[in-house]
């Protein structure tokens, strides 16, 4: 178990906080303890984390040349949303020329592939998604994963209510 500590102060630049949501992403966490703190006559938020260092750490398995096998990671069912979201992600970067990653990274997709239902909110509360992505790939993921439920289910557009 080890222990890693963030002061980010107030006003700071989305860089500190995306530091500190790479932080997050990238290691088995146990616990985080924040506080408002002065250092000096500044003002800052300190997070206190508790993390694992041999948990699944996605900075270790790239470092060491490896990936993240989602295979392994997640049961049959979200691995399944999971290679449903990776087509959309696909779908939609190739449409704006922009690389996949761009659009949600493989880790944003895991974890959105665990949401059931799959909700605008939900996807909010992940790490990494932030109101510029929502806005632009929220709605179309949200739409075109309920599509790929009601097929799966054999529910038409008409009995979806659809036109």
């Amino acid at each position: 178990m080890q222990i890693k500590i963030f002061n980010i102060p107030i006003g700071a630049d989305e860089s500190m906080t995306e530091e500190l949501n790479h932080f997050l992403r990238a290691h088995k966490i146990i616990d985080i303890k924040k506080d408002l703190a002065m250092l000096g006559e500044n003002t800052c938020w300190t997070f206190c984390i508790t993390y694992m260092q041999d948990g699944r750490s996605l900075d270790n398995n790239r470092a060491s040349g490896g990936k993240v096998d989602y295979k392994d990671v997640l049961d049959a069912e979200i691995f399944e949303r999971f290679s449903n979201l990776r087509k959309l992600r696909k779908q939609i970067a190739d449409n704006e020329a922009i690389p996949a990653y761009a659009v949600f990274t493989d880790a944003e997709l895991a974890e959105i592939a665990k949401l059931s239902p799959l909700t605008l909110a939900g996807m909010q509360k992940i790490p990494g998604i932030g109101k510029k992505k929502m806005e632009k790939y929220g709605n179309v993921l949200v739409e075109n994963i309920q599509t790929i439920a009601d097929e799966e289910n054999g529910i038409s557009e008409r009995e979806s209510g659809q036109p």
